[in-house]
């Protein structure tokens, strides 16, 4: 029973959805985790690079004012939550979280979530939170961008001697040719070799469009190893299946980015709002060219210079790497089983084509300086 003076605080045994919401955004400004949000916690995140969008200076001073009942100088989750629903604060404060709320909250089922009651709070332990959150522009997402300036700045150059069909100065040092295997840097360096400004901007866009939310969620370190595996799986597989190809292009990369996302959405799946969706656009564009290059094989007209093994194997490395590399939301059993599987099957593939290019030397023609 309660002493004089006293007053209850009623805790559901299991939270409502919008508790949900309100704690995930308490947690979020709750930046030392001590169970309250000081007013030199919410300056400090107002100041801050991350968060300088989310709420205006001059709010501050008026949620301590109007929310802090007991004058500590803090506001705790249950002062918190009432000022959320409290029809007096909404002119202050209810815009900036209404417009919070609906960008970072899921909108998919309820999480799971354990709650632990004490008299006067509640703990709430739930997952990682929806992918879609996990967007961030800090650290600035380059890496894509650093790749396509160099690919631009490389196609002018050698444009700039009269040559835009990869047989510039270049294009001659970078491109991979079979006939010099034994310089292995051809079998990554090719990317930044392109066969006309079509092929150039095509690859441009789809690496931008793809690399770029990629590095926002997983980081650039981890898009750059994914984006690489498929350069080299490309040229690897290239040169077993058709030993007299000269590459160019950055399609194996870009391929393996499309299969990233694919990675991504198998790995997040509960956390990510419109996974069917974006994983059925990401299976039709695999579907479209592995429809054309069917086409080509064996009703089309002239001889196509598409590397369509090229693209396959950046693909398959593309899905391998990104189920190793990239970030799993929430760790389920069978996905740790399946990033063992994709580890083991590319290190195993990498590893047989890497040694059947250095000794399968019957396989290529006679090396020609």
């Amino acid at each position: 029973m309660p002493g004089q003076g006293e007053t209850t605080v009623s805790v559901p045994l299991t939270p409502t959805r919008s508790d949900l919401y309100w704690r995930r955004i308490f947690n979020k400004y709750d930046r030392d985790a001590d169970g309250k949000i000081s007013y030199a916690e919410l300056k400090e995140i107002i100041e801050s690079r991350e968060y300088e969008h989310d709420l205006p200076d001059n709010v501050v001073e008026k949620i301590m004012v109007l929310a802090d009942k007991d004058n500590s100088g803090h506001l705790d989750f249950n002062e918190f939550v009432e000022m959320m629903h409290n029809p007096d604060f909404k002119a202050v404060f209810g815009h900036f979280v209404a417009r919070y709320v609906h960008s970072i909250v899921p909108h998919r089922g309820p999480v799971d979530t354990t709650v632990v009651s004490t008299h006067s709070k509640s703990i709430f332990n739930y997952s990682d939170g929806t992918y879609e959150e996990e967007y961030s522009c800090w650290p600035p997402a380059i890496c894509m961008i650093l790749i396509s300036l160099v690919e631009i700045v490389m196609f002018c150059y050698d444009a700039a001697h009269g040559s835009t069909t990869a047989v510039g100065p270049l294009a001659k040092i970078f491109i991979y040719n079979p006939n010099r295997r034994h310089e292995a840097w051809r079998f990554i360096t090719y990317m930044f070799v392109h066969v006309g400004v079509v092929h150039l901007l095509v690859n441009l866009l789809v690496q931008l469009f793809l690399g770029v939310p990629l590095e926002m969620v997983h980081r650039w370190w981890r898009v750059s190893l994914v984006y690489l595996a498929g350069v080299a799986a490309g040229s690897l597989a290239t040169s077993l299946t058709d030993p007299r190809v000269h590459l160019a292009g950055a399609s194996g990369g870009v391929y393996a980015l499309i299969a990233a996302h694919i990675a991504t959405i198998i790995m997040n799946w509960a956390e990510m709002e419109f996974a069917i969706i974006q994983l059925l656009v990401f299976l039709l564009l695999a579907a479209v060219d592995i429809g054309t290059a069917v086409y080509d094989r064996y009703w089309g007209v002239g001889v196509t210079n598409i590397g369509y093994v090229a693209h396959l194997a950046g693909a398959i490395a593309g899905l391998l790497v990104g189920i190793g590399v990239l970030r799993n939301l929430e760790k389920r059993k069978w996905e740790k089983r399946l990033w063992l599987a994709a580890v083991i099957t590319y290190c195993s593939l990498m590893l047989a084509g890497i040694l059947a290019n250095i000794f399968w030397v019957n396989h290529f023609p006679a090396t020609q300086l």
